[in-house]
């Protein structure tokens, strides 16, 4: 593994290229490459990296440039996005723009399945089935370099992101993310998020390995740190680079380290109410539901506390309509409402249930009476109409109304770049 940290400065355009030369110096001719990228909804830095690892292929014999956008559930980049994201601009020519369609069959291949036994162990039992490993199936066509470009911060359902995930599940099919964010839940977020090593992690990496396998070409990885500031400035705080499975288990151990220290922020005392700014990228609630999930560790929202999610840019909970068909369906509830709507409604996706609970965090429900009591509020402050909110079970606040200098008491916290801080109790 290569790597260079700045984690109390800024990594200069010079060491980026520095580090890239090195990664890639062993690789003597190279004329087919597909380069891996995070989607819209992931700020980094990759339109600085891009330029430069272009410019090393080139001089290596580079003929074919494909990108493969590795979005999950989310929707589908435009063109001039994907150019945007990857910094390509005048002299860096890509061959193909491909955007991953988890719902588009003729796109995938079962290279592999984990076994049920494994599933049940690691989700302590709650969780009985095989995972079936469904992936894209460009990364197996022949090209002669992979090169996976991936962000690390806390993750609800992974830990941290980075590493394996770009695979599994960012470019698998339905049956993977429904099954992997449920595994996720049924673990709880609290028990993963922030934590490098889970039940949630090791079954990426158990999934990841049959990928592995099937793979013709070598793969780097890329692994981005980084920090956001004030004008949508991004500091590169670290640059890790490793070669096949294990070296991408090397590099997320080692970003999320890093990410320990400096994307966790403790408070002093519990919040009373709390206001999650949420930036542009995050343009449905499907990705804006962060803002909620990073608030969730134990202690941080005081009893009965408000997550309020300030989005005034966002109209819809899903870009697709089933999805928000599902969302709206369910509404936002807690685990046991919803293991109990799932007795009722077996066929219900998994993964809507998922970012459901999410979302709404910790609470009971008795089913007997119909009665749900939840940890803490989340009222939205978006587009999304009153009357919507009411029936999907979330609370409403006009976006207008909204203003920093009401949120300075103590107890409470305005959030500015909200969804990319993990924040605990001291």
């Amino acid at each position: 593994m290569l790597y260079i940290e700045e984690l109390q400065g800024e990594l200069t355009d010079g060491q980026l290229q520095e580090i890239v030369e090195e990664g890639l110096k062993d690789f003597k001719q190279v004329k087919k490459v597909l380069l891996i990228h995070p989607d819209y909804s992931r700020v980094d830095f990759t339109d600085r990296l891009v330029p430069v690892i272009y410019q090393e292929l080139k001089k290596k014999g580079l003929v074919q440039f494909d990108s493969l956008n590795a979005g999950g559930t989310h929707r589908k980049m435009s063109e001039l996005e994907i150019k945007i994201k990857l910094g390509a601009k005048d002299g860096i020519i890509f061959t193909n723009h491909f955007n991953h369609q988890f719902d588009v069959p003729e796109q995938l291949i079962q290279v592999g399945e984990i076994d049920s036994s494994f599933v049940s162990e690691q989700t302590r039992g709650q969780l009985k089935q095989s995972i079936p490993v469904v992936v894209n199936r460009l990364i197996l066509e022949d090209y002669d370099l992979i090169i996976a470009l991936i962000g690390t911060s806390p993750h609800e359902a992974a830990g941290y992101a980075g590493g394996l995930k770009v695979f599994f599940p960012g470019i698998s099919g339905p049956e993977v993310i429904d099954l992997l964010h449920w595994a996720a839940v049924l673990v709880g977020i609290p028990d993963i998020i922030g934590s490098i090593d889970n039940p949630a992690r090791r079954v990426i990496n158990e999934g990841s390995s049959y990928i592995f396998k099937a793979l013709k070409a070598p793969v780097l990885a890329f692994n981005m740190l980084l920090q956001e500031a004030e004008g949508n400035k991004v500091i590169p705080n670290g640059l890790y680079i490793g070669m096949d499975y294990e070296g991408f288990q090397e590099v997320y151990q080692a970003a999320s380290l890093a990410s320990s220290k400096i994307h966790i922020i403790y408070i002093e005392q519990p919040l009373e109410q709390a206001v999650q700014v949420m930036d542009l990228c995050y343009d449905e609630f499907w990705t804006a539901g962060k803002g909620s999930y990073k608030l969730q560790s134990p202690g941080v929202m005081a009893k009965g506390g408000e997550i309020i999610i300030y989005a005034p840019h966002i109209h819809y909970f899903h870009s697709q309509k089933d999805m928000e068909k599902g969302i709206r369906d369910i509404g936002y509830h807690c685990k046991d409402y919803v293991l109990d709507y799932l007795n009722k409604f077996p066929d219900t996706s998994r993964n809507v249930a998922a970012h459901v609970i999410n979302v709404r965090g910790s609470g009971i429900y008795n089913p007997d009476d119909g009665k749900e009591r939840c940890d803490f509020k989340i009222t939205l402050a978006s587009a999304i109409p009153e009357s919507v909110c009411n029936e999907v079970g979330l609370g409403y606040r006009n976006p207008a109304t909204i203003k920093r200098e009401n949120f300075r008491e103590k107890e409470q916290l305005w959030i500015e770049h909200g969804g990319k801080y993990l924040y605990k109790l001291r």
